[in-house]
């Protein structure tokens, strides 16, 4: 068994990236950049007016000024502006030659083709937004692996960039194992409900993963669980079982994908929930087995999972967001491995939710971080650290 630590290395050493494709920005949305990209341009573009106003060369002698011409956004004064000459402009309108400033038209009073103004703090350069005062042709607008959020489709499309090359999304399966699940809404002798699948792709599609065609869901058989499994590998990037991965009678994933022709990464990690979870590869398919309670398989997702996801677009950080926090109360645990436990985060400081079973998830509804507890065992106090990883809840 290793540590997870240990298991963290063996997965991304086990990553490959992904194809990449030149998308329209829209359509890059939620990908990962596989280029650092540049600024084509300067941003702004030009000397633009940041107000509704007048502009003119700054004097700070002169007390009124000429109406001479009038610019909208979007428009050039083909002039010059002469001494003691102004502009009405607009904002976003470009500032013109001979004009330095705007005053803003609250400070302004006009009289016919005359006006003044009334703002005593107005300076050379006021209200005018400067050519390449946030970009200049070629600055960096986005490193390898960045995300392609909002705000970074919004700089790229203001910087004149209209696509940009991205890692595209990994094809991913789902396998179920196990024959214990009922398919009916009303309990059964024996049976459960399930909730794995779903959960898993719900997770993935909050990451704008779709899972490939169906769920595969084999019973405890070894050769349906073969044929699942070889259908899945054959058609993913990423493959993610739960259940069949403990030392059981009839915990088959192992065998069977040895059997398939798949090198075993690791089997057994000292983590609680999760200890069972199994990584292997074969041929470009990576697999990551987890246990099959509930939430095990959620913990996994958070710590394990979503960081491979994100590694394999391009993610040069993909694991969770963690801190150093202090804890809102004592605890004490046993050790002998990592827990990894339900909490929330208010004001700072990290409260530990009810210390549930690995097949149980309502603490989990409830939390926004998972709070680290070390493998040596021992007790905390009230604001003693530990770590804490985000959960990235809405």
């Amino acid at each position: 068994m290793i540590t997870v630590e240990e298991a963290r290395a063996l997965l991304m050493g086990a990553v490959r990236l992904t194809a990449t494709s030149t998308l329209d920005l829209l359509r890059a949305h939620g990908h990962r950049s596989a280029d650092m990209v540049r600024s084509p341009h300067d941003h702004p573009l030009f000397d633009m007016s940041a107000v509704d106003g007048y502009a003119f060369a700054f004097d700070p002698d002169r007390t009124s000024w000429t109406v001479v011409a009038e610019i909208a956004a979007g428009e050039v004064l083909p002039q010059v502006l002469a001494p003691g000459e102004c502009a009405r402009i607009f904002t976003g309108a470009m500032v013109p030659a001979g004009a330095d400033t705007v005053v803003m038209q609250e400070f302004v009073a006009r009289e016919c083709a005359r006006i003044t103004h009334s703002d005593g703090k107005l300076s050379r350069g006021g209200n005018v937004r400067r050519k390449g005062e946030q970009l200049r042709t070629g600055d960096r607008l986005l490193e390898v692996g960045t995300r392609l959020g909002a705000a970074e489709i919004g700089l790229l499309a203001s910087a004149g960039v209209q696509q940009v090359r991205v890692h595209q999304k990994p094809t991913v399966s789902l396998v179920r194992t196990g024959g214990e699940f009922t398919s009916t809404t009303a309990p059964e002798p024996g049976r459960i409900f399930s909730s794995n699948e779903l959960m898993l792709a719900a997770a993935l599609q909050d990451k704008g993963i779709a899972t490939q065609h169906r769920v595969f869901t084999p019973r405890d058989d070894k050769p349906e669980l073969l044929r699942d499994l070889q259908m899945a590998l054959d058609r993913s990037d990423l493959v993610i079982t739960t259940g069949g991965v403990s030392v059981g009678d009839h915990d088959l994933v192992r065998a069977c994908l040895e059997e398939l022709g798949a090198e075993v990464l690791f089997h057994g990690v000292r983590q609680k929930p999760g200890k069972p979870m199994l990584a292997a590869r074969c041929g470009n398919t990576l697999v990551l087995a987890l246990p099959g309670n509930p939430r095990a398989v959620l913990v996994g997702w958070h710590l394990f999972v979503r960081p491979v996801i994100q590694a394999m677009q391009g993610a040069v950080d993909p694991w969770p967001r963690h801190e150093a926090l202090p804890l809102a109360h004592g605890v004490r645990w046993k050790g002998g491995r990592t827990e990894f436990r339900a909490g929330r985060v208010e004001k700072g400081r990290v409260h530990l939710l009810a210390d549930e079973g690995s097949h149980m998830l309502l603490g989990l509804t409830h939390a926004d971080a998972l709070v680290e507890l070390p493998a040596e065992g021992g007790t905390l106090e009230a604001g003693d650290e530990v770590m804490v990883h985000d959960l990235q809840r809405p």
